[in-house]
């Protein structure tokens, strides 16, 4: 299993943590979604033989929020 903290911006209440959990969770291989409002991270456990950093990065993305390089 691989984890990674993301930096997030745009998130700000419970519909953001559900949107974040709810779609980065559906993805094959992801573990475990957990999200930080208070530091603006998304923690994510995964199996990168299944997904990609890039394609968990790219549901984010279409959810309507920002990752920080």
């Amino acid at each position: 299993m691989h984890k990674e903290t993301l930096k997030v911006s745009g998130m700000s209440c419970g519909h953001c943590v559900s949107a974040i959990e709810g779609s980065v969770g559906e993805l094959d291989g992801v573990k475990l979604v957990k999200v930080k409002l208070d530091d603006g991270s998304v923690d994510v456990e995964f199996d990168s033989s299944k997904v990609s950093l890039a394609q968990i990065k790219e549901t984010i993305d279409e959810e309507g929020y920002d990752i920080a390089d």
